[in-house]
């Protein structure tokens, strides 16, 4: 593949499991530094119940304070039909829906099991659709359940073939817990395309257990048109025990343009980005490239 769509999803999911609470202006420049990084899409709300997750309560106030970007997209993250409706009142031009791909994961996180979450599932694509939004779906823990334990790719591509009756403008398979590992993603992948042939397939990665990396390369190879990723590596599910932070966006970057895979994005600045991240959270980021720094060095030519 000689291209892949990054999704910077910092301003979303890598915020919303950080202790410290930014301020609306600080999520703001971070989506301004990721819109003059190079990204095209960007995460940057989340309509939830601002008390489950009070990191991202300033939704709208976000949504308001956006700078004129052309060309690129502005995406929110929305559980249940209170959520879009809020989505949908901002202008945002896409919303993305989550499906947890177990019944126990479903129930903790919007109250309902998976077939409640179809049903909300084609009220959301349907109410979009008729706004003129995109809506897509991301099928959370397809990797694995912190609570049931593994899920089974037919679970999962039986979910999609149902999700897909409602017309998905993208399908993303979620680890959210960095459960999977390269072989998982290949036999996911392939049986996510067979359930729902022709739909734009996108991945979301967490690097729980340090293959983040490694499941985005397999991806890759798998034909997956558009990979989630967060700057410095931040992130992770407040409501999944032990899961930590997302594939950081300069280390698959890195990786992915040293392949001769373009991505749009600019390392260094997004490694200056992560660098001013981590002062505004008072803490060192998860991502390598920052230490390490890009190869070859800028000023080493070769001999």
């Amino acid at each position: 593949m000689d291209a892949v769509e990054i999704v910077e999803v910092a301003p979303r999911d890598g915020l919303q499991n950080e202790a410290a609470v930014l301020p609306t202006a600080d999520k703001l420049e971070l989506i301004g530094r990721s819109v003059a990084a190079g990204a095209r899409r960007v995460e940057v709300a989340s309509f939830v119940n601002p008390a489950r997750v009070p990191q991202l309560a300033d939704a709208e106030d976000v949504v308001a304070g956006l700078p004129p970007a052309e060309g690129v997209t502005f995406v929110g993250l929305v559980l249940n039909r209170r959520g879009l409706e809020r989505a949908l009142a901002s202008g945002l031009p896409e919303v993305n829906y989550v499906l947890f791909a177990t019944d126990e994961f479903s129930r903790r996180n919007q109250g309902f099991d998976t077939a409640g979450s179809l049903a909300v599932w084609a009220e959301v694509a349907a109410a979009s659709r008729a706004a003129g939004v995109r809506a897509t779906l991301t099928v959370s823990a397809a990797f694995g359940c912190p609570y049931t334990g593994e899920v089974e790719p037919a679970r999962v591509a039986g979910l999609v073939e149902q999700a897909a009756a409602a017309g998905p403008d993208e399908i993303a398979l979620g680890d959210t817990i960095g459960a999977g590992v390269p072989t998982q993603v290949r036999e996911l992948v392939a049986a996510v395309r067979a359930a729902a042939p022709g739909v734009r397939l996108r991945c979301h990665f967490h690097d729980t257990r340090n293959t983040g990396l490694a499941n985005a390369y397999a991806a890759v190879l798998a034909g997956v048109q558009a990979l989630d990723a967060s700057t410095g590596g931040i992130g992770g599910c407040p409501f999944a025990p032990a899961a930590t932070g997302n594939v950081p966006t300069e280390d698959l970057v890195w990786m992915l343009e040293r392949m001769g895979v373009s991505t749009g994005l600019d390392v260094g600045r997004l490694i200056a980005t992560s660098s001013w991240l981590a002062d505004r959270l008072g803490r060192p980021l998860p991502a390598l490239l920052g230490r390490a720094g890009v190869f070859p060095a800028p000023d080493v030519r070769p001999g």
